[in-house]
C-alpha cells in the first residue's frame, strides 16, 4: 500500500523531519565533518529551520508529544510536537538555520549549516521534535491509528523528555520520501549523524534557510 500526500502539510498530518539543532551542530562540526558522530545527542530550548531537497527515510514512525523545555532566560516551557523517528534517513542539500535573539551589543545572531550537497547526509535512529513541515511526501506501506508502544517499524518510542502516551495514536511506514522539505522543530536525537561537505557560518541579524 502507498499513500501521498502533497502540498502545505503541517505536524498533525505528517510532520515529518530530517535534520538537528544547528546549535548542536556548532558544537561538535569537525567531529561531523570527519565522520559520523556515534553517540546520541539532543538539543531543545530554540526552535530552528530546515530545508532539504529530498529526505529519504526507511524504518519510520511517528506520534505525538509535549517536549519540555527553557527559553534563553532560563524559564520553562512546553511545545506539542509530533515527534517523528527513522531507523536510518538519507537527505540531500541540507540548509539548517537558528537565530538568537537580543545578544548584548551584537543584537541578533544567526548561525546557518550548509551539508549533503555532494553526497547525502546519513543518519541513523533518528528522532526530530517537530512544530511545522510542508513538503512533498510518500510513504510505503503506511498503517495509520495504530498505538504509539505498537509502532514496529520505526526505531521506537524516544522516551527521555519526552511526555507521550504510549497509547496515543500513531502512525508508521516501511520508506517515507520526502522533497521540497521546509520546517521547524525543536529537538532532535540521534543515534549517528554524519554531515557531509559540512559548512557553517555566523552573521550579526537575521538570516534564514528560509
Amino acid at each position: 500500500m502507498e499513500s501521498q500526500v502533497r502540498g502545505g502539510t503541517r505536524w498533525k498530518r505528517f510532520a515529518v523531519v530530517m535534520v538537528p539543532s544547528v546549535a548542536a551542530t556548532a558544537c561538535i562540526g569537525v567531529a561531523l565533518a570527519q565522520g559520523a558522530l556515534a553517540a546520541s545527542f539532543s538539543v531543545s530550548g530554540q526552535s530552528f529551520k530546515v530545508t532539504t531537497d529530498e529526505l529519504v527515510g526507511t524504518g519510520f514512525s511517528q506520534y505525538g508529544a509535549l517536549d519540555e523545555g527553557y527559553t534563553l532566560t532560563g524559564q520553562k516551557t512546553v511545545h506539542p510536537v509530533a515527534v517523528s523517528a527513522f531507523k536510518s534517513a538519507t537527505i540531500k542539500n541540507m540548509c539548517q538555520s537558528v537565530v538568537t535573539p537580543n545578544i548584548p551589543v551584537l543584537g541578533n545572531v544567526s548561525l546557518m549549516l550548509h551539508a549533503g550537497q555532494s553526497e547525502p547526509v546519513e543518519a541513523k535512529n533518528l528522532y526530530i521534535d517537530v512544530a511545522d513541515l510542508n513538503a512533498d511526501a510518500t510513504f510505503t506501506n503506511i498503517d495509520i491509528g495504530v498505538a504509539a508502544k505498537d509502532a514496529s517499524k520505526g526505531p521506537g518510542m524516544k522516551g527521555g523528555g519526552e511526555q507521550a502516551n504510549p497509547y496515543g495514536f500513531a502512525q508508521q511506514a516501511e520508506k517515507a520520501v520526502l522533497k521540497d522539505v521546509k520546517q521547524t522543530a525543536w529537538a532532535t536525537t540521534a543515534g549517528t549523524f554524519k554531515l557531509s561537505g559540512l559548512k557553517m557560518s555566523l552573521s550579526k541579524g537575521v538570516k534564514e534557510c528560509y
